[in-house]
Formats: C-alpha cells, sequence, structure tokens
C-alpha cells in the first residue's frame, strides 16, 4: 500500500487515508494476506518494521507541503517493483499520478487505486496544485487495473466524466459495543451531554470557522469543541480559528486527540458539526454515528449519501442555516436522540470494516483470482 503518511494513523498525525490504510491492512493481514505499507520517515521515527503483523517500509521524502507525497510515492513506487507483492494499492489521486510506474516496469503486478475525494477543490492548494490534482482524477482511473471509489458520488463522477465503471468500496469505522465512561472529561471542562464538536485537520475546507461564527449567534450554555490540529507547519487557518474562539469562552480548541480521550468526547456529546467545503466520504462523521451521535452536515453530496435520515443537512457555507439547525436541535433533544439511534444503525447496515474489507478482497480476487 502506497499514498499514505504511515500506520498507526494517530503515530503520523494523518488523517481519513491513514486510519483507512491502517484498519484495512491489519484486518486483511488477520484474513491470512501478507500487506506491506509504505511510511515516511517523520511519521515512523522509531524505525519500526511492523505493526500488527502488518509490514513497515520507511522510505525518505522531501518533508515539504508541495513534495512530501510526490518524492515518497516515487520512491516507494520504485521500490516495490523489486517485491514480491502481487498487488499495489495507491490510496488518493496524487498518488495514482506514479501509478504507471508498476504497470510499465512491472506489468505482471496488479495495480489498484483508491479515489478517497477530489483534492483539487481543498483549499490550501494553488493554481499548479489544484491543475496536478485535476490530473490525478484521470490518471485514478485510467492507469490501475482497477479503481474504488470510498462513495457514490465519486464512483457516479467517475462514470460520468470517462465512462469508466469503478468499484464502490466506502470508509468503515468500528461499531462500539460498550460505553466509554466519562471519567476524562472534566479534564477539558465538559459535561455529558452539554457540549457540540467538531473533527478534523484544520485546514480550510474543513470550514470550522463557520460552527464558530454560528455558535457566536446562539444564546445557549452549550459548548462547542473543536478537536484537530495543522497540519505540517501550515497553521495560518488554526491561528485564524483560535482568534474567533477567543472571543467566546464556550468555543473550547482542544488540539489534537487519540485513544480514549477522543472517544470520550466522541461518546459524551450532544451532537457533531460537520461544515466541510470538500470530502471524499469523511470518517470523522462515520466515527460519531457509530456512536449514536446525530451530526449537524453540509449538504456536499459526500455528506449527504452518509446520513439516511439520522442526521440534519444545511446549505454549504450558510451561516445562518447552520446557526437555525444548531438551535433547533437545541429545543428538540428527543430528536437528537432518536437520530443518533438511527445514525448508529446506518453504520452497521452499511459501513462495518468487515464488510470494507470483504469487499476489498473481492476487487483483488477479480484481478489475481
Amino acid at each position: 500500500m502506497i499514498g499514505c503518511k504511515g500506520i498507526p494513523a494517530f503515530a503520523s498525525q494523518g488523517g481519513g487515508i491513514e486510519t483507512h490504510v491502517e484498519e484495512l491492512s491489519t484486518r486483511l493481514v488477520e484474513r491470512g494476506h501478507t500487506v506491506t505499507v509504505y511510511v515516511r520517515p517523520y511519521a515512523n521515527p522509531d524505525r519500526k518494521t511492523s505493526y500488527k503483523n502488518v509490514r513497515l517500509v520507511t522510505i525518505p521524502t522531501i518533508h515539504r507541503k508541495h513534495l512530501d507525497a510526490v518524492t515518497h510515492t516515487f520512491l516507494s513506487s520504485i521500490h516495490a517493483l523489486f517485491t514480491r507483492s502481487q498487488i499495489l494499492h495507491y490510496h488518493g489521486v496524487g498518488p495514482s499520478t506514479l501509478s504507471w510506474i508498476p504497470r510499465v516496469f512491472a506489468p505482471w503486478k496488479k495495480v489498484v487505486v483508491t479515489f478517497h475525494s477530489r483534492d483539487r477543490f481543498h483549499e490550501k492548494w494553488q493554481w499548479f496544485a489544484r491543475a496536478y490534482l485535476a490530473f490525478g482524477e484521470w490518471t485514478s482511473v485510467h492507469f490501475p487495473h482497477a479503481t474504488i471509489a470510498v462513495s457514490h458520488s465519486i464512483q457516479v463522477f467517475c462514470k460520468k466524466t470517462w465512462g469508466v465503471t469503478v468499484w464502490y468500496v466506502p470508509n468503515g469505522v468500528e461499531i462500539p459495543r460498550l460505553h466509554p465512561g466519562t471519567d476524562l472529561l472534566q479534564k477539558f471542562g465538559l459535561e455529558p451531554e452539554k457540549y457540540f464538536f467538531t473533527l478534523s485537520r484544520l485546514v480550510p475546507h474543513k470550514a470550522v470557522e463557520d460552527a464558530i461564527k454560528a455558535f457566536a449567534q446562539i444564546d445557549t450554555d452549550t459548548k462547542l469543541i473543536i478537536i484537530g490540529a495543522a497540519p505540517f507547519n501550515d497553521t495560518a487557518y488554526e491561528t485564524m480559528l483560535q482568534k474567533l474562539a477567543q472571543k467566546d469562552p464556550r468555543v473550547i480548541m482542544v488540539g489534537r486527540q487519540i485513544g480514549k480521550e477522543l472517544i470520550q468526547i466522541i461518546a459524551n456529546a450532544y451532537a457533531m458539526i460537520h461544515p466541510s467545503r470538500s470530502e471524499g466520504l469523511s470518517v470523522a462523521v462515520l466515527e460519531a454515528m457509530s456512536y449514536g451521535k446525530m451530526v449537524i452536515m453540509s449538504d456536499i453530496l459526500e455528506n449527504l449519501e452518509l446520513i439516511d435520515h439520522s442526521g440534519v443537512a444545511y446549505s454549504v457555507g450558510d451561516v445562518k442555516a447552520l446557526r437555525d439547525a444548531i438551535t433547533w436541535l437545541l429545543s428538540d433533544p428527543a430528536i437528537v436522540k432518536e437520530r443518533g439511534i438511527r445514525a448508529r444503525g446506518v453504520i452497521e447496515r452499511l459501513y462495518s470494516w468487515k464488510s470494507v474489507v470483504e469487499r476489498t478482497e473481492a476487487v483483488y480476487s477479480s484481478l489475481c483470482g
């Protein structure tokens, strides 16, 4: 597997792709496969060679915003040519631009690309990066032997734009069976059911400022918890959010959280707010839904296909509409609970990791028998 920063996801400060690769690779190993994940030096400072029986290969990279992924993918692709792997699985449209390397130099290997999101719409990129990522959308469906889309909207986009039929395999989430407790909430100044939360990397297209601005217009003692941090050294957006948050004592930025702290914040929240302007298929939303949390989300297609009447959508970028949605949920705890229960049911039916792994295996089997 090529294209992620590293696993485990929390150690690499990764996002949805890192979580996806971690969960998929470790479960494939449990099912008898031999799996290698190429990782970056800063994501594996101890140079570990395995994680839960997944082989880790640390490959150098130029650790700069615009060069990190492409240099690591290039060197990983070259290294993978000389391995015994039957399948090279690239994750993301950026890494897919180099998936021609094994097609040309190791044609006996099978190449798979997972199209995780339309990254060119992420606001951190300038025109050249956007053009390259647009090219990556084309390469995602034309270079590999098989392409996987993590959402139906991406699957439809590939069909309508290029006439290519791709596989649909969504992101997954582990279904929690026990409540994680409340003992760690006090360190954040929180009480169960007395706060909303957002969970994402702090980058512009996640639009976390919309949640803060909407909250500022509501008369309530309920808090808003912002979970996440900026990637790399690109902290301008996070700094802007901090300035906004300082104006409202109800808004608490808790930084990046992992483990039991994160789980307790999610499990004890009143609801989640997800104002993103661009997504693939949000793992953060899946996690919230798995804990029976109703989600207020922007109405981009990738979000709408998740909720199945279990959440509430508002027009993306419309702060007043978001304010009204939050106000409505504060006035109706019964519907919040009812739709939260429905949300968990959606996850159990459609987004379990067991289903994701089985579908991915079907893609591999179609290529290798």
